[in-house]
């Protein structure tokens, strides 16, 4: 077939015309395509290094992200510091009222602060309230101070306490865990590590009332101390715990809040930004009280036994209470059938006091021993005197 010149021109042009338009086409698709695949990236970034979910009561791990991973807490080493001084204070070595000095060393510390200055003075629950809320690192120097004589012997104090913890993963080498210095080692610990010390802190009515602080006077209002964690001050259901950063560190925050009965502890570490820090501490939190709930099996003061013999007692016959609470975790909608034993040490014997222990009471979930709490007299019971009270 034959084609003319001018038919040959027309139809390069053609095709000319359609490549334009195909690679137009194609250039729209590129320019729609990009902002997607830009958020796909965003999704797919690291929001956190390592991350876990505990129940308070049980100890049992609801999620985990690396919750081994070694990190440094940042200010979240000021956990153990507090928790050493609450259990003090327990114990009757220390007071809340007790007076606190500020050393020149102390003053000096820098960071997040109240700006103590040498020389003064403040009780020891005021300066556990700037740690507790404000995480001031000068207040943390002056009572570790106090507590061991120095920082280094209270540091020691930490990495004892975490030992018997078992916290494997951890090791303290200062007590407000601020970046280290040349020549210094950084504190290190886990997800994992600090939420045994959250579990710990929460048993202390005195530290959660202050960690649930949104904002506090200070120096007798001349300075307002603002809780670092910004879950408390935004909700109303997380009540703790504590927060740290520094660069190296990135943003982490120990985090818990109960619903129904049931605690939760979520620890998020190495959070590129403080947003996302927060926010997946609160996700955590919300899917573990969505999903599960407490089921109480004991609780404190009930009745395990209307009567149990005295020997050379009078009366002869005494109830027992639980001494503890028994809680199990169960999603929600599960049902248990629980049972509960009494399990005495030997003869209870006169004379017996009100609170005295007699033994264990032992809560079971079918076959398995789902808790233990120690069994205490309800009543007293003296020794029988007259002969025929112990002919009798």
């Amino acid at each position: 077939m034959k084609v003319s010149r001018g038919g040959l021109v027309g139809a390069a042009v053609l095709l000319v015309a359609q490549l334009l338009s195909s690679t137009a086409v194609e250039a729209k698709r590129i320019v729609r395509q990009a902002p997607e695949q830009k958020v796909a990236r965003a999704a797919d970034a690291e929001t956190y290094r390592a991350g876990i979910l505990i129940d308070a009561d049980t100890g049992t791990v609801l999620f985990e992200k690396n919750a081994h991973l070694k990190a440094p807490p940042a200010s979240m080493t000021k956990m153990m510091l507090i928790l050493l001084v609450a259990e003090r204070v327990r114990d009757g070595s220390m007071h809340w009222d007790d007076p606190i000095t500020t050393s020149a060393w102390a003053s000096r510390i820098g960071g997040s602060q109240v700006y103590l200055k040498q020389g003064e003075v403040f009780p020891l629950s005021e300066m556990m309230q700037a740690i507790v809320i404000h995480s001031a690192n000068d207040a943390s120097v002056a009572v570790a101070e106090a507590v061991a004589g120095s920082s280094e012997a209270f540091v020691d104090l930490m990495n004892e306490r975490a030992k018997q913890l078992g916290m494997n993963d951890t090791a303290y080498h200062s007590v407000h865990g601020l970046p280290p210095g040349k020549g210094q080692q950084p504190d290190m610990s886990s997800a994992a590590d600090l939420a045994k010390v959250a579990r710990e802190l929460v048993k202390f009515p005195d530290v959660m009332k202050w960690a649930g602080t949104k904002e506090a006077p200070f120096r007798n209002g001349a300075m307002t101390l603002t809780n670092t964690n910004r879950l408390v001050r935004e909700t109303n259901w997380v009540d703790g715990l504590k927060t740290g950063y520094y660069r190296e560190a990135g943003f982490n925050v120990t985090a818990t809040g109960q619903r129904d009965g049931l605690r939760l502890i979520a620890v998020i570490l190495g959070a590129p930004e403080k947003r996302d820090c927060f926010a997946e501490a609160a996700k955590l939190l919300n899917k573990g009280l969505a999903e599960n709930k407490a089921l109480v099996a004991v609780k404190r003061g009930d009745t395990v036994a209307n009567d149990v013999a005295v020997k050379g007692g009078n009366p002869r016959f005494v109830r027992v209470v639980a001494g503890g609470n028994v809680s199990v975790l169960a999603k929600r909608g599960e049902k248990r059938n629980f049972s509960v034993e009494l399990a005495l040490s030997g003869d209870v014997r006169a004379p017996l006091k009100v609170n005295d222990p007699v033994g264990e009471v032992v809560v079971k979930d079918g076959d398995v021993v789902v808790g233990r709490v120690p069994a205490l007299a309800a009543e007293g019971a003296q020794s029988q005197t007259s002969l025929w009270d112990r002919l009798f």
